[in-house]
């Protein structure tokens, strides 16, 4: 039995490529229940809502270069498939909501974004 993993996460701004360390894609439906005046007292549906795509990632502080990350507007992520097995996932129009910092006392630096995306696809 032959499994299929997500290998590499590349974050692209501007055409400049960073590492990125954890993805933890998040997609909003925005259905909602329709309620109604009914006899069995009981939703009777739900109705269509628009999709929002949010995306939480954490991204290895570089030594000199890092980006204005606040400024971080209409950037790509790409999760590519682990030996070219699969389909690549792709998000478009992603623009910054929130920024922090995580410091460890064994492995690297990262700041932890939080992003929108407008366009999600694979390919």
């Amino acid at each position: 039995m032959s499994d299929t993993f997500v290998g590499m996460i590349v974050l692209e701004i501007n055409g400049t490529e960073y590492e990125v360390t954890s993805v933890e894609p998040t997609i909003k439906t925005g259905r909602t229940v329709v309620k109604t005046m009914n006899r069995t007292g009981r939703p009777t549906g739900s109705s269509k809502g628009i999709e929002e795509y949010e995306l939480r990632i954490g991204v290895a502080i570089p030594k000199s270069g890092e980006p204005d990350w606040r400024a971080l507007v209409d950037a790509k992520l790409t999760i590519y498939p682990q030996d070219g097995g699969g389909l690549r996932e792709t998000y478009t129009g992603c623009s910054l909501m929130e920024v922090g910092s995580k410091y460890q006392v064994e492995g690297e630096a990262t700041r932890d974004l939080t992003i929108s995306a407008l366009n999600y696809y694979t390919e």
